[in-house]
């Protein structure tokens, strides 16, 4: 795919880390090539194990899996999604092809659970899972400064998420934070606890992947600036700001129900119809509705181009407080 060169602006990852980002024309990642993560390395789709022994995420009774439809529009929605911005449009992360020589989007390399596992050094060694993790030899990184390593073991039910890994000349890696999930448990990380995201989350959880059949979950997005707190199941914050009308980490935001999406491509409705059910989460600073997904050659980059026609006056944040029995677990408190 070829994209036209233009100014990108920079977003903070919240933890100082700049990161480039396409240009708002363009449907593409965080730029900067990485030397590991090229076109060639990102799996075009992901082995298919029996349905009775693979986990693609989360359990159903999650809070990425809730459906967010009929909750009450948050006190504070208002302020935070002009914070956010209501003009601004959204703008997906992902799509098939290269950004200056990186895969778009946040690529997602599935291993078995026999991968051998390797020792990874932390900037964050505090909150950070020690590991060791099952990195590959042909592992896709994500391009640009965030360079994100995603590690999914379906067999295994569990992920493994690297934030800024490199590998060293020496053949050792080395990360600013890491975190292993295991998919069939609702544990949250300990309250404080950054992860591979500035939220504490999982990023694979919010991705928009095209091997789904159906997105029956809630979708990743960052915001420009954010509170000095977060929400539930968010469990860090990534801000110095004390701004009420500034979002938290972990905001539930949902598409108004009201938004027609039914003139959009099947691609792009799919997601613009999870995000009225599921809706999305705020798990980083970054550009306004940027929206995460993997990389995959059959997403088609104009039809989800047609997901820029949303704007940030479309969507409303939603009260998910009622949905919780445990601070320290993401297990849904009532049916959804």
């Amino acid at each position: 795919m070829v994209l036209a060169l233009a100014a990108v602006a920079v977003a903070g990852c919240g933890r100082g880390e700049p990161r480039l980002v396409g240009p708002p024309d363009a449907v593409g990642p965080s730029s900067g090539p990485s030397a590991e993560a090229s076109s060639t390395s990102v799996p075009e789709a992901s082995p298919a194990p029996s349905a009775g022994e693979a986990c693609d995420g989360f359990p159903a009774n999650n809070i990425w899996r809730a459906d967010v439809s009929k909750l009450p529009v948050h006190k504070s929605s208002s302020a935070y999604v002009a914070s956010i911005g209501s003009g601004a449009t959204m703008h997906p992360d992902f799509g098939s092809g290269t950004w200056e020589g990186s895969p778009i989007g946040i690529p997602v390399t599935v291993v078995k659970p026999d991968q051998a596992k390797v020792k990874v050094t932390f900037q964050y060694g505090r909150e950070s899972d020690p590991g060791p993790y099952p990195i590959p030899a042909n592992v896709a990184i994500e391009g640009g400064s965030d360079r994100h390593i995603i590690l999914h073991d379906p067999l295994g039910c569990k992920v493994y998420e690297l934030f800024a890994a490199q590998k060293g000349g020496d053949g050792t890696w080395r990360a600013g934070s890491g975190a292993v999930f295991d998919l069939r448990s609702h544990k949250l990380r300990p309250a404080g606890w950054t992860s591979a995201d500035a939220a504490g989350l999982s990023i694979f959880a919010g991705l928009s992947r095209y091997t789904e059949k159906e997105i029956n979950h809630a979708l990743r997005i960052t915001a420009p600036r954010t509170q000095n707190s977060y929400l539930w199941p968010a469990r860090h914050a990534a801000s110095s700001s004390s701004d009420a009308a500034l979002p938290p980490m972990g905001l539930r935001l949902r598409l108004k129900a009201g938004v027609d999406t039914s003139k959009m491509p099947p691609q792009a409705r799919k997601i613009a119809d999870a995000m009225k059910k599921h809706g999305v989460i705020l798990a980083d600073n970054g550009s306004p509705w940027f929206l995460s997904g993997a990389p995959d050659s059959r997403w088609s980059n104009d039809a989800l181009r047609a997901l820029k026609t949303l704007r940030g006056s479309d969507f409303e944040a939603v009260d998910t407080s009622g949905l919780m029995v445990d601070k320290d677990s993401g297990a849904l408190g009532l049916t959804s």
